[in-house]
């Protein structure tokens, strides 16, 4: 879907390809079709957000201003993770993937 792997290059995280290799399913169907990731993107990032304090402050016995740094941290790290993730849930909302006859 993207056209680098990585996506800690940040200069390319947001490049993506015109068609899927596949089955050539346009992933751009219209102008700004991926500004209803952001809403995925929030949910995904809230995900992250009670994880990244769960593991702080339970398992780790982690002061809350701690739980804090480190929920702030785990989102700035993992941004082009939630970014590229949440760009995949928003697609799939709009197709289905058939692995059987290769057709999306």
């Amino acid at each position: 879907m993207y056209r680098q792997n990585n996506p800690y290059k940040l200069r390319e995280v947001f490049e993506m390809h015109e068609r899927c290799s596949n089955c050539g399913t346009k992933y751009k169907i219209e102008p700004s079709f991926f500004y209803g990731a952001m809403y995925v993107s929030y949910a995904v990032g809230v995900a992250f957000s009670v994880a990244a304090f769960i593991i702080a402050y339970v398992f780790l016995n982690a002061t809350l201003l701690a739980s804090f740094f480190t929920i702030v941290g785990t989102l700035i790290i993992f941004m082009p993770v939630i970014m590229r993730l949440s760009r995949n849930i928003w697609i799939n909302f709009f197709f289905s993937y058939k692995k059987n006859s290769g057709k999306a």
